[in-house]
């Protein structure tokens, strides 16, 4: 049973000095994690793929504050058991952000149906745990608690045959 760490906008150091301790044992214990982007930085960046244990136990994509030189997609796919993770940063104003992250996870997908869909993004720092028009959609917040949240956050996600179960962490 896959057990995924889903994490975002880090904003390791301009926001924030550093990763919080249980955030790092999470993302460590995971079988996979995902960064919806918003590292802020190539040195955070390279700590999560340490912390998830290679690039290959990684499904990262850039935000709107991760420097250039961080060659990050705008989005990526990951298949677990049956489920289809798209993540996105999901850039942009707040007003529409659902519809704009969904429309981003259909067009990834060339599915006739959005059954085990699942779209993951960040930008908001914000949790989310939603469906929009059959595609649930999830925001794991910020990991580090970076203004605007008020609290360090993530979501966990145990996957098994198809079946998606998600928990919210925090501090």
């Amino acid at each position: 049973m896959p057990h995924i760490a889903i994490v975002s906008d880090t904003h390791v150091p301009s926001r924030e000095r550093s990763i919080p301790d249980w955030v790092v044992d999470e993302i460590e214990r995971a079988d996979h994690a995902i960064h919806a982007g918003d590292f802020d930085s190539n040195e955070c960046y390279r700590r999560i793929v340490d912390l998830a244990g290679g690039p290959a136990s990684l499904t990262a994509v850039r935000g709107n504050t991760d420097p250039a030189t961080l060659e990050l997609p705008r989005t990526a796919t990951l298949e677990v058991s049956g489920v289809t993770f798209v993540v996105t940063h999901g850039t942009g104003s707040p007003s529409g952000w659902h519809d704009r992250v969904v429309e981003t996870a259909r067009g990834e997908t060339d599915r006739e149906s959005n059954d085990d869909l699942l779209a993951v993004a960040g930008h908001t720092h914000e949790i989310v745990d939603t469906t929009v028009d059959g595609v649930r959609v999830l925001n794991p917040g910020s990991a580090t608690g970076a203004s605007p949240a008020d609290r360090a956050t993530m979501l966990v996600a145990t996957v098994e045959d198809g079946s998606l179960a998600v928990e919210e962490r925090t501090d």
